[in-house]
């Protein structure tokens, strides 16, 4: 790089012509500019950082064995013709061929395997590799090296801690396609069977218990007493793994009433309502309610402080209340707040998962609780709200009170509320969580 100097003409005597009318003013022995020129050198210069404006595309690994990578078309269909290897290793070549234009009739004409088995050897080598990728032992992996691709395949809807499960389970248990589809079957169903008679006493995390449990409801379906329907339960009892399990089975086996079993199990459960506010709702509503709020870390002393009876009246509907109070939410017209008569009060909270009996979302709410309702009751089921050790509260179901000499509470929950979002789809808990 250069570096120049100029040194600029510093006389002072001028002379002046004057050509053809016009005025010519010039220096008198100007002196000339001098320049100096210096080499920097380039190890000394700061070049700017290099940024990273992208990324290359590296493609996911192969899931073809090393040793058929390198194989053309013709060399993966004399491969899968003959068979050469373990299954698992040449169910990839499938999915090559099809990307290179293959389809399933032409592969089936050149190499024998039909579209069914295509399909299958594809599926269930991808459900051995999720439970290889899951670590699971490698005896577990090594069972369905031969003729495994028919079992997995069957196992295919289920989640990967699912798969594991139920490999081990027809692994120990030697089924065939047809067991390792009802197993696969039993597993997938039983949640959706939640409130069917007996379903309490099958545990949901053991295969068994789930094949079990089918074989419990599909006895059901029969007259007592029948020959079908006591081999059903038999089964059901050769494959239950739990003592509840297998005491409940057994008291079906033995000719347990109907209405026996349902006195037994009877416990009614009200589950409260949990509502997502929508942007807008209280605008467009018909008609709403009004209440007065207490923040939860304010303490009982708040609640039991705030105003019990607001009502609305007059021509333009004002609000009036027996005492002044500092904060006030206005709700769309819900059933279940508008029952609340007198003593009705939202409690807000910071953080729902300090407060509910299930898997929180880390966001506020609101609990909608009516103390008119202080009295805790074990048989109906209702929650309510409670002030826990720690100076916090909590949710709680009145058996689960009655149980611990609680008598009383802050009031029966009417309704839980959270606050609008519009990236939340899946804000309904399951019924599982009420229980």
């Amino acid at each position: 790089m250069l570096s120049l100097t100029a040194t600029t003409l510093k006389s002072s005597i001028f002379t002046k012509s004057k050509t053809n009318g016009f005025s010519n003013t010039r220096p008198v022995n100007p002196k000339p500019f001098s320049i100096n020129a210096a080499l920097i050198p380039a190890s000394s210069r700061q070049a700017p950082a290099k940024q990273q404006l992208y990324q290359p595309f590296r493609p996911p690994p192969s899931p073809i064995p090393p040793k058929f990578r390198s194989l053309d078309a013709a060399g993966k269909i004399e491969v899968l013709a003959d068979r050469m290897g373990l299954w698992f290793e040449y169910a990839p070549l499938i999915s090559s061929l099809y990307t290179e234009g293959f389809t399933p009739p032409t592969i089936e004409e050149l190499t024998g395997l039909s579209g069914v088995e295509q399909n299958c050897l594809i599926v269930g080598a991808q459900v051995r590799d999720s439970i290889v990728q899951s670590g699971a032992k490698p005896e577990l992996i090594a069972a369905f090296d031969t003729g495994g691709a028919e079992l997995l395949y069957e196992i295919r809807r289920l989640s990967t801690t699912q798969r594991v499960a139920a490999a081990e389970y027809i692994v120990d248990n030697g089924f065939d396609t047809k067991g390792a589809q009802d197993l696969a079957r039993a597993i997938k169903d039983y949640p959706h069977r939640r409130g069917d008679v007996g379903w309490k006493d099958f545990d949901y995390n053991l295969p068994g218990d789930c094949l079990s449990f089918m074989l419990y409801r599909k006895s059901r379906e029969h007259r007592s007493p029948s020959e079908l329907r006591t081999t059903l339960l038999e089964q059901a009892l050769e494959v239950a793994v739990t003592e509840k399990a297998k005491k409940a089975v057994t008291r079906e086996l033995h000719g347990e009433s109907y209405e026996e079993r349902v006195k037994e199990e009877v416990i009614k459960i009200i589950r409260v309502p949990v509502v997502r506010l929508k942007f807008g709702e209280v605008a467009g509503a018909s008609s709403v309610v009004v209440l007065p709020v207490c923040k939860a870390e304010e303490g009982e002393k708040m609640i039991l402080e705030a105003p019990m009876e607001f009502e609305s009246g007059g021509e333009f509907g004002v609000v009036e209340a027996e005492k002044e109070w500092s904060r006030w939410v206005v709700l769309p017209g819900w059933n279940p707040v508008i029952a609340v008569r007198k003593g009705g009060v939202a409690v807000s909270f910071e953080d729902d998962r300090k407060v509910l009996p299930w898997n929180g979302k880390e966001e506020a709410i609101m609990v909608v609780i009516d103390r008119e309702k202080k009295i805790v009751e074990a048989e109906d089921g209702y929650y309510y709200l409670v002030v826990v050790a720690e100076g916090g509260m909590k949710l709680e179901r009145g058996s689960v009170l009655k149980e611990k000499g609680v008598e009383m509470s802050l009031g029966m929950v009417v309704l839980v509320v959270r606050p609008p979002r519009d990236d939340d789809d899946e804000w309904q808990i399951n019924d599982e969580d009420w229980d």
